[in-house]
């Protein structure tokens, strides 16, 4: 049966008085850049619309966990998420059953950025680029080990999809994390590393790691000198995506407003800085943008998934 949400008492009122009391904003990750950010989104929205923004870190299923809290949620505008890529599309092709779907279960309100990926290697490794490397790697097949923060996570994917556009044979072992990945390439148990570009930076410019590529469309700001694997002839971009999301039906009265208010503070001196120095490219935009990115992503990764024939239980 339909119902208008005009004859719905109070859904009207609430959408234009919200918020009235605190808003959750669950972080389906543990603490680290996703904590960061949605600190810094949460302080700017909590200073533009009078309540607290609270961080709630439900990690676990890859980003599936903490994403269904807000996909079970009433469409109030209390509970939301700031997700990304893997809950909100790989993840569909990976795991047996999802708790919730991307599309159907959630509503979008912003596509507030994304963190690229960096292949790293240890400092023996005789290869200063993606050419040296490859020509490295097809003279010792299956020899060369490259980690990640683990299966089925978006740089895992972004070895798989390496490996196939350079006909590259290398053998992956995943981390429980990316700072035992680091751990492990730094102290040369793993040769090589495809990470996110936060984790990176430092070793990087400090010359204990040797940076390969940055895979995204533009050289990363705070690893200059690092070219990017288009630039290398490899035509290939692998980032994390983040998006606040809120459950399905939320009012749109309230996804414009939290929209506006995200979009004015990336596009802000202080919100662009501060998300810069912790490694995240600003991108905001309409609502819309996250389902283009949704879609696009999906249409990426499954066939590497399919091709790569990685799953998880």
């Amino acid at each position: 049966m339909l119902v208008f949400a005009s004859l719905i008492p109070g859904i009207g009122a609430n959408a234009q008085e919200w918020p009235t009391k605190p808003v959750r904003l669950v972080v389906p990750f543990p603490p680290g850049i996703f904590d960061l950010m949605a600190r810094l989104i949460g302080q700017h929205l909590s200073s533009q619309l009078g309540q607290p923004f609270v961080v709630d870190n439900r990690s676990g299923a890859g980003g599936n966990i903490g994403t269904a809290v807000a996909a079970n949620s009433a469409p109030d505008g209390y509970t939301l998420v700031l997700s990304s890529s893997g809950p909100l599309t790989s993840n569909k092709f990976l795991y047996k059953s999802m708790p919730f779907d991307s599309i159907k279960d959630l509503t979008p309100i912003i596509l507030v950025g994304d963190i690229p990926g960096v292949l790293a290697a240890h400092p023996d490794v005789q290869a200063r680029n993606l050419r040296e490397l490859a020509d490295l790697a097809h003279a010792r097949p299956g020899q060369l080990s490259i980690g990640s923060p683990g299966t089925g996570t978006n740089t895992h994917l972004g070895i798989e999809l390496y490996k196939k556009l350079a006909n590259v044979d290398m053998l992956h072992v995943p981390f429980k994390g990316a700072v035992p990945a680091m751990t492990n390439l730094m102290a040369g148990n793993v040769q090589l590393a495809f990470a996110l570009v936060p984790d990176y930076v430092k070793p990087i410019l400090a010359g204990r790691l040797k940076g390969l590529a940055v895979f995204s469309r533009s050289r990363f700001p705070g690893l200059p000198d690092v070219p990017t694997a288009i630039e290398q002839g490899i035509d290939m971009e692998v980032s994390g995506s983040i998006a606040l999301m809120g459950p399905a039906g939320l009012p749109r009265p309230i996804v414009d407003r939290i929209n506006r208010e995200i979009n004015d503070y990336l596009k802000s001196s202080e919100g662009e800085t501060k998300l810069v120095q912790i490694g995240v490219r600003v991108i905001g935009g309409p609502p819309e943008r996250v389902t283009s990115m949704i879609e696009k992503e999906w249409s990426i990764w499954k066939p590497v998934i399919d091709s790569a024939r990685v799953k998880i239980d």
